[in-house]
């Protein structure tokens, strides 16, 4: 579970204070009957990406690139209407946000060292295909008399 009154854990030490998260409540499609009616237990919170200043230069512009499809303005925003209270709804926002956030600013992976290919492989490989090329060869009638 998410601490909601503090600041919101990245990755690290890395953290995103609450003035720079907006939470906006509406009402919800979800579970809880008529509850769901008269009370607004849907959750939005944004995210400012593009003005943040708390994540450092190479995460923000990691984070950029890897969320463009769900930035809107530079502001990613993430929905939570899975639970009947308003704050169930703003932890799993919360987490939801810390998870994108964590996966988007990871650093690449380190690539991988291509090897050559064992002589013998590519040796076995030439010859079934002459093998195959002479038993399709095989099965033509010529008769060029």
């Amino acid at each position: 579970m998410v601490n909601m009154s503090g600041p919101l854990f990245i990755r690290g030490s890395v953290s995103l204070p609450e003035s720079e998260l907006t939470w906006r409540f509406s009402r919800s499609s979800g579970p809880g009957g008529q509850h769901v009616n008269t009370s607004d237990s849907q959750v939005e919170l944004r995210f400012d990406l593009a003005r943040s200043g708390t994540l450092p230069e190479v995460w923000k512009q990691r984070a950029l690139e890897r969320l463009a499809g769900r930035l809107t303005g530079g502001v990613l925003a993430v929905r939570a209407s899975d639970h009947r209270s308003q704050w169930r709804n703003r932890e799993t926002a919360a987490e939801r946000l810390a998870a994108l956030l964590a996966e988007a600013t990871a650093p690449p992976a380190p690539p991988r060292r291509r090897k050559p290919k064992p002589r013998g492989l590519n040796e076995r490989r030439l010859e079934q295909k002459k093998r195959r090329g002479q038993l399709k060869q095989g099965r033509s009638s010529r008769s060029w008399d």
